[in-house]
C-alpha cells in the first residue's frame, strides 16, 4: 500500500507548498493525506477517479482546513511600508518560507518551475483557498476545468468563473525573471553579486541593483527599497557581512545561497535574488537559519565557494 502511495509524494507536497506557504505545513498536509489515503483505500473506487484524482482530493481538504483560522503568509513588503525600525522578529507563521527543490519539483514532471518562487507563492496567498486551488490545478498541473470541477464538486463553469477570477488577482505580480542557469546574462550577474559580497565590495554591490531593488530580512518585517537606503545599510560600520560568503542552495527554483560567516557553526541565513534585466531587483534573506536547517540540511560546503550560481 506505501508502494503505491508514496510516489505521489513530492508532487503532493508542490501542491500543498503553493496552497501554504509552508515547506513544513506542506509536509504535514502531505503526511496526513497519505495516512488518510491508507486509511480509506479499501473505500477508494478507481471507476469514479484516478488515484492521483483522489489524493489531490484528500490532499485539497486538508489544507482548505488547514487555512480556516489561520493568518495569510506574506512576504515583508506586504506588511507595512519601507524604512522605520527593525523591531522585534514576529513569528515564522507571518512569512511564506523557502522550500528545498528537491521537495516540491518531481523530476519527471513538466511543471513551471517559476511556480514556487517565493514572489509567486506569496502572491497565491491573496487568493481563497478554493480559487487558489483552482489556478494552481489549472494553471500550475495543466488539469483540465472538468477534472477541477469534479475535484472540488463544483460545476465547470464555477470552476473557470474561479480560474479568471484568480488570474485577475495575480496580474499586478511582477515577481522578476526565473532561474536560468544557461543565460549568460544572469549567470554573469550573479557570479559578479557573489564575488562582490565576498570582498565586501559595497560599490560593486550596489551598482549591480535596480534602482527600485528591495532588501528585507523575516523574520522582521523591515524592509527597505532603493539603491540609496540599501546602500547606508550595507555601508554601516557595524555590519557584520565582512568576511562572509555564499554558498548555492537549490531553494524555490531561484538564485539562493546559505550567508556562512566566519565561527559559525551554521549559516548566518538563506538569501534569495530576485533579478530582471541584469539587474538585482530583491535579496531577501532568512534569518530563521535553525528552523530551516531540518528541512534543508546542512551547506556542504565550509569555505569561500560562490563564485559559480547555483546549477539546476
Amino acid at each position: 500500500m506505501i508502494e503505491t502511495l508514496e510516489p505521489f509524494r513530492i508532487e503532493l507536497t508542490g501542491y500543498c507548498y503553493r496552497m501554504l506557504g509552508s515547506g513544513f505545513e506542506a509536509e504535514d498536509a502531505v503526511q496526513e493525506t497519505l495516512v488518510r489515503a491508507w486509511k480509506a483505500f479499501d473505500s477508494y473506487d478507481s471507476s469514479r477517479a484516478s488515484l492521483r484524482t483522489w489524493l489531490y482530493r484528500i490532499a485539497t481538504n486538508i489544507c482548505i482546513d488547514m487555512q480556516r483560522s489561520a493568518q495569510r503568509r506574506a512576504l515583508a513588503i506586504d506588511l507595512g511600508p519601507a524604512g522605520g525600525d527593525i523591531g522585534a522578529p514576529l513569528h515564522e507563521r507571518v512569512f511564506v518560507q523557502p522550500v528545498p527543490d528537491v521537495k516540491v519539483l518531481p523530476e519527471d514532471q513538466a511543471i513551471r518551475r517559476e511556480t514556487i518562487r517565493l514572489a509567486f507563492v506569496a502572491a497565491l496567498q491573496h487568493l481563497p483557498p478554493r480559487q487558489r486551488a483552482v489556478l494552481i490545478l489549472r494553471d500550475v498541473l495543466a488539469w483540465q476545468a472538468s477534472e477541477v470541477a469534479a475535484l472540488l464538486d463544483i460545476s465547470v463553469a464555477s470552476a473557470n468563473s474561479a480560474l479568471q477570477r484568480a488570474r485577475a488577482t495575480l496580474r499586478a505580480v511582477d515577481p522578476g525573471e526565473p532561474l536560468n542557469p544557461a543565460d549568460p546574462v544572469q549567470k554573469a550577474l550573479l557570479s559578479r553579486y557573489c564575488e562582490a559580497f565576498e570582498r565586501h565590495d559595497v560599490r560593486t554591490l550596489v551598482a549591480l541593483l535596480h534602482e527600485d531593488v528591495t532588501m528585507s530580512m523575516p523574520p522582521f518585517s523591515w524592509w527597505l527599497r532603493g539603491r540609496g537606503p540599501i546602500s547606508v545599510a550595507l555601508s554601516d560600520p557595524n555590519s557584520s557581512c565582512k568576511g562572509a560568503w555564499l554558498v548555492p542552495v537549490n531553494a524555490n527554483a531561484s538564485p539562493a545561497y546559505w550567508q556562512m560567516r566566519p565561527g559559525m557553526d551554521q549559516p548566518f541565513g538563506l538569501v534569495f535574488l530576485d533579478v530582471r534585466g541584469g539587474r538585482v531587483t530583491g535579496n531577501t534573506t532568512f534569518l530563521n537559519v535553525s528552523e530551516l536547517l531540518p528541512i534543508f540540511g546542512a551547506p556542504m560546503s565550509s569555505g569561500p565557494s560562490s563564485r559559480i550560481p547555483v546549477d539546476d
